[in-house]
């Protein structure tokens, strides 16, 4: 007896949509003008604050809890009856916090991939007209047409909807807001790794090396002294070993994002996580580097080669 044939899976529609959208490039004029615009902000301190250097990782996501928690809230509450000044009080709540929230994910928003952006644009589309739709159904309610503010109240949580949507697909698909660089210390075995004579390492210049084919950024000081960190800027991935040198520090070619090179620590955002850093010393004359754990001295996962038994 033969088998019915199986029927193929479909691709998920949703996915093809987003797929598609990211490789739009209809709106990338209006992107790059966005873009100029956010990056011109004269925030000065406040940009690395609202990236959420501060926090170890962006502060957009934290900040959206308000304004969708209040607006949810204020669905629940149109749901009863005689609930309506709360439902009033929880819409200017949350139009109120929209604010902030909004500039958090834009300045993010002017540091990502051009793929990334296409997407972000369309988000924060969803969460204008969300703005927009709670607004209108505030002044409904100020004015006693509680049905219509209802209404609109539930058209803003449906377009807040899709914006979250759009922002899920950000952070976990594109991976926007992730450390890029956090599996390293997952990957690299543990002990010293040699990388390299010392005369193939220019006393000032970035050079880019591989353990355990993690790529890894060795500088030698003019002074002799040797540091080492994961090469791709845990921000995007950039690649640090073309950016520049200075001050004891690595500025990213990507972004901007800048780390000093004694400890990986990130002294200025876009990123909002440190890298990886390893010790280092010279064995006959050749570099070798061994991942600093940086759980307070403690590894946090060791990865150890194992060899074949007999």
């Amino acid at each position: 007896m033969s088998e019915s044939p199986r029927r193929p899976l479909g691709r998920n529609r949703v996915l093809s949509l987003l797929d598609r959208l990211e490789r739009e490039p209809a709106a990338d004029k209006v992107i790059d003008a966005l873009r100029s615009g956010v990056r011109a902000l004269p925030l000065g301190r406040g940009r690395d604050v609202l990236h959420g250097r501060w926090l170890g990782h962006p502060l957009h996501p934290l900040m959206v809890q308000v304004p969708i928690g209040s607006w949810m809230s204020a669905a629940v509450l149109d749901l009863r009856p005689g609930r309506s000044r709360e439902s009033r009080l929880l819409v200017a709540l949350g139009l109120v916090a929209a604010a902030p929230a909004a500039v958090s994910g834009w300045v993010d928003w002017a540091e990502l991939h051009r793929q990334q952006q296409r997407v972000g644009l369309v988000h924060a589309l969803s969460n204008i007209t969300a703005v927009g739709l709670y607004a209108t159904s505030l002044s409904c309610r100020l004015r006693g047409r509680e049905a219509a503010g209802r209404a609109y109240g539930f058209l803003g949580l449906t377009a807040v909807g899709v914006g979250g949507m759009l922002g899920g697909h950000l952070a976990y698909r594109q991976a926007s807001g992730a450390n890029h660089a956090e599996e390293v210390p997952h990957v690299v075995t543990d002990g010293w790794h040699r990388v390299g004579a010392v005369a193939d390492f220019p006393a000032g210049e970035p050079v880019r090396r591989s353990v355990d084919d993690v790529p890894v950024l060795v500088v030698r000081e003019p002074g002799g002294e040797v540091h080492a960190l994961a090469e791709r800027c845990s921000h995007l991935a950039g690649p640090l070993a073309e950016g520049t040198v200075a001050d004891g520090c690595v500025r990213c070619p990507w972004h901007g994002s800048v780390f000093r090179l004694s400890d990986g620590w990130n002294v200025s955002g876009p990123a909002t996580a440190p890298q990886p850093s390893f010790e280092t010393r010279i064995t006959d004359g050749h570099v070798e580097v061994r991942l600093r754990h940086q759980n307070g001295g403690r590894p946090a996962h060791k990865r150890v080669a194992h060899t074949a038994r007999p």
